[in-house]
């Protein structure tokens, strides 16, 4: 009896020992939760996404951030009500400014630019068409007298000239760009083989040469003298005639000295 004593104690007391060992499984620490804090945004917010089973309560030992800045910052209700996927704001931080990349230079306000206004110059030739071709050509010299008219489209220009001989046009000087009648009216006893009128644009700088025909009309033109062709009876009658004329005269003296 004292031996099954003996054992049962010593068997307890082995247990007692590996108890005090044998380390429970409540000893061990709790698992450590590891959680990186989220990058700020270019604009300095700090967001935290909603995971399943997330609560208030373990964002906040997660992050830091108390339960009641979760509510103020999220406007949050008083349950503290989330959704998986939501959005939270956790705080801000000032933001980071971008190394690289152009700095925006703000446009300044140009003045309109005023249009130049330059002169430009405008000469006219009326020459004789002889050959009534159009074209100017060697001999055909410029023919006086025909007028010539210049305006602008606008009204605001008028210059008038006239037409000379020789060879050299009539130019006209310091004319303000823009668009142009000319027109020029020939002379009596001169018919145009040209148009008389000429639309053009005067552009700054430009000196334009304009030429306009005319030749002489039919009735204008000096005519050759006709001569009247001459009849060989003519010339026989009137020798007779002055044959008997001559034979009358002597035959009446003789008459006269009986």
């Amino acid at each position: 009896m004292r031996r099954i004593t003996g054992l049962f104690l010593l068997t307890g007391l082995s247990i007692l020992l590996m108890a005090a060992v044998w380390p429970s499984p409540a000893a061990h620490p709790p698992a450590q939760v590891s959680y990186a804090t989220p990058t700020a945004l270019p604009d300095g917010r700090i967001l935290y996404i909603v995971q399943p089973q997330d609560t208030c309560i373990r964002i906040s030992l997660l992050t830091g951030v108390s339960i009641d800045d979760l509510r103020l910052l999220n406007g949050l209700d008083a349950n503290c009500t989330l959704r998986e996927g939501q959005s939270l704001l956790l705080g801000t931080v000032a933001p980071t400014p971008t190394p690289f990349g152009p700095t925006a230079t703000p446009t300044p306000i140009l003045p309109s630019p005023t249009p130049f206004q330059g002169n430009g110059r405008i000469c006219v030739f009326l020459f004789n068409d002889i050959n009534g071709n159009a074209q100017v050509e060697n001999g055909e010299e410029g023919i006086s007298g025909g007028a010539i008219s210049i305006t602008d489209r606008l009204g605001k220009i008028s210059r008038e000239g006239t037409s000379q001989s020789g060879t050299d046009p009539v130019c006209f000087d310091e004319l303000p760009e823009g668009d142009y009648n000319i027109s020029i009216a020939v002379p009596e006893g001169y018919n145009p083989t040209t148009r008389m009128n000429y639309a053009l644009t005067l552009r700054a700088g430009d000196t334009t040469t304009l030429d306009f025909g005319a030749q002489l009309s039919a009735r204008a033109q000096p005519g050759e003298v006709a001569e009247t062709p001459r009849s060989p009876l003519l010339a026989i009658l009137g020798a007779i005639l002055l044959v008997v004329g001559i034979g009358l005269g002597i035959y009446a003296r003789l008459l006269l000295r009986r």
